[in-house]
């Protein structure tokens, strides 16, 4: 189980605009200036988002795993981890986002974490919300505000427990490790290097600029494909 990090180095300022921006916009940025981004920074498979209406998450990752088909082998070890994660998940550098890989395989999401009472707990220790290839219930009565991009929807915890925290954990194909920064919403999760926030929010004003300029003249009346041609070799010379 790992400390909590160092505060990152990423101001106030810096989340709110990214806050402006979507998911896959981010990627799209990524794209242009990271060339490590492939892959296992985004999570590749869906995940259902429970409220799509609310706005993009930017936080700082906390990891944990659980299981849920079968009770843990130490009750009493178990309710010390989950008062020990609670307090891993309350520290450090927030806002907080809570990535948590179910491990139970090809049953994962049979039990689940999140619900009304979870929900509300982690809200309350500054998290926004979640991301996770298990499940949730209470659907109606989760903490107002509190975004969840899960496997799927369940009625039961069944046996959930934490199994560790603060490791890294691999949900719908995105590796995370504790404390990196996150961008998701309705289409998912990216992870952003902190030291390429600001190179990401110029490099997503470029592929705004650039989609705008193309989406024009696709979109006018006189249309045509050597009007398409044009247009893309264009917004590729935007800078």
């Amino acid at each position: 189980m790992s400390e909590p990090a160092a505060a990152p180095g990423v101001s106030g300022e810096q989340l709110n605009r990214l806050r402006q921006l979507d998911t896959p916009t981010v990627c799209n940025a990524l794209d242009l200036v990271d060339p490590d981004f492939d892959l296992p920074s985004f999570t590749s498979r869906s995940l259902r988002c429970l409220y799509p209406t609310l706005p993009p998450m930017v936080g700082f990752a906390r990891t944990a795993t659980i299981r849920a088909i079968s009770p843990p082998p130490d009750p009493g070890a178990t309710a010390r981890l989950r008062a020990a994660y609670y307090e891993y998940v309350a520290a450090g550098h927030g806002p907080t986002v809570v990535v948590m890989e179910d491990l139970d395989g090809d049953r994962a999401g049979s039990g689940c974490m999140w619900g009304e009472v979870n929900t509300t707990i982690h809200q309350r220790l500054g998290c926004l919300g979640t991301i996770t290839n298990g499940s949730v219930r209470d659907v109606d009565d989760n903490a107002a505000g509190f975004q969840i991009l899960a496997g799927g929807v369940v009625p039961s915890r069944a046996h959930t427990w934490i199994v560790d925290y603060g490791e890294p954990v691999t949900v719908h194909g995105m590796a995370v490790r504790h404390g990196e920064l996150l961008h998701a919403d309705q289409h998912g999760a990216v992870r952003i290097p902190e030291e390429l926030v600001d190179e990401v929010l110029l490099a997503a004003d470029t592929v705004t600029r650039r989609e705008q300029a193309l989406l024009a003249s696709v979109r006018a009346d006189s249309f045509t494909v050597a009007d398409l041609q044009r247009a893309l070799k264009a917004s590729n010379e935007i800078h």
